[in-house]
């Protein structure tokens, strides 16, 4: 699978863990020249607490477009150090 925003191959992987539709990527397959920290943090019921990622390619910046979750719970163990993607990010094959 391939993750793309702006023209630029974020992450890459035949490995990804599909949870609610969204391809989560293992953390060593993005390129993390495009990924920002940020302070945003969301809470799923099932999964835990979310951390965030702006992505920032060619000049441009998608705001908290990739998440993560550090510590997930046990429902969700799978997809520890993985990253997903929305807000336009292309997920192809």
């Amino acid at each position: 699978m391939k993750a793309i925003w702006n023209g630029a191959l974020i992450a890459e992987s035949d490995d990804t863990v599909v949870v609610e539709g969204n391809h989560y990527f293992p953390k060593d397959s993005i390129n993390c020249e495009f990924f920002v920290e940020t302070d945003t943090h969301t809470v799923c019921g099932w999964k835990g607490t979310a951390s965030y990622f702006t992505l920032k390619v060619g000049g441009e910046e998608n705001p908290d477009a990739a998440w993560y979750y550090p510590e997930p719970k046990d429902a969700a163990a799978d997809i520890a150090g993985h990253v997903a993607f929305w807000k336009g990010v292309s997920v192809e094959e």
